[in-house]
């Protein structure tokens, strides 16, 4: 008769990671001697350095030196500050890697920015939901409200990639030549190059998230 595996069995198995159902990449931990190993190997290269080259200025043998660009040994001090010399940098630039900055933003109900329209735009306005972050990518996200004295205005344009999620309200908005008509639950995410914006105002006051991305290199 076959052995059942009891749930305390099932506990004890290797845990599954876990996934989101995101096409991105995975940014998995990395240790202190994988991030050592990495920060070592990337100084070498830019210095045009063999792993013998470094080995040698270094007083260590090419083996240790192989063991620690991948990771797998947890090098003595003394080991660590003769290949920081040979490499002619400060031992704690090695550790660089390991000593990055993850950002985050935080921003509590009602307490984002707020940025209200004028002229052509009066009656929209936005709250600002977050700041900008390092990278190489600008997330800017807004709660948007359209009060009742918001008149349509379709003439807006920039460069990037906008999402928009109806909280409230109706609206017809316009993207390019063609119009949506959202309500509550309703997104629609476009290439925010082309003129767009809410045409028809048919349930006012409205909510809705927006959320802009672009390169920062083209800010």
């Amino acid at each position: 008769m076959p052995e059942r595996k009891t749930r305390a069995a099932k506990d004890d198995a290797e845990p599954t990671a876990f996934i989101t159902g995101s096409g991105a990449p995975a940014a998995g931990a990395t240790s202190l001697e994988q991030a050592l190993g990495i920060q070592v190997r990337a100084v070498r290269r830019q210095l045009d350095l063999t792993v013998s080259d470094l080995a040698n200025a270094a007083g260590i043998s090419v083996g240790m030196l192989s063991k620690i660009e991948n990771g797998q040994i947890s090098p003595s001090l003394s080991t660590l500050q003769a290949v920081a010399r040979a490499l002619n940098v400060p031992i704690t630039a090695l550790f660089s890697a390991f000593e990055e900055r993850r950002d985050c933003s935080f921003v509590r109900a009602g307490q984002g920015v707020v940025i209200e329209r004028r002229g052509t735009k009066v009656g929209h306005q936005y709250e600002l939901l977050g700041h900008g972050l390092g990278g190489d990518i600008v997330v800017e996200p807004y709660l948007i409200t359209l009060t009742e004295e918001a008149v349509p205005y379709t003439g807006f344009r920039h460069g990037g990639v906008e999402f928009i999620h109806m909280l409230s309200g109706e609206v017809i908005y316009r993207h390019g030549d063609r119009t949506y008509h959202l309500r509550p639950g309703d997104s629609l995410m476009f290439d925010s190059a082309a003129a767009h914006g809410p045409e028809d105002l048919i349930k006012r006051p409205m909510t809705y998230l927006s959320v802009i991305v672009y390169s920062r290199e083209n800010a």
